[in-house]
């Protein structure tokens, strides 16, 4: 996927989760596209560790900080 791709699928699945407010900042996108490199898979596993570190350091939303951790995350494993 491209950039925007990416952009579109997270906003896509988070509205079928019921979610229509802006839950990553734009810096959190790009960086997730581009270590998942377009992949949906990758995407989505990085976008659900983000959520998850957003969420463990008590953020609103995931902030390039939040993507970084979940880089972190993913590469480690």
């Amino acid at each position: 996927m491209t950039g925007e791709e990416t952009a579109s699928y997270l906003v896509h699945h988070l509205g079928l989760a019921g979610r229509t407010d802006t839950l990553f900042t734009d810096d959190a996108i790009t960086l997730i596209h581009d270590t998942a490199r377009g992949y949906p898979r990758a995407v989505n596993n990085l976008a659900v560790q983000a959520l998850l570190s957003a969420y463990a350091e008590g953020k609103p939303i995931v902030d390039e900080t939040s993507a970084r951790a979940a880089v972190a995350e993913v590469n480690a494993e």
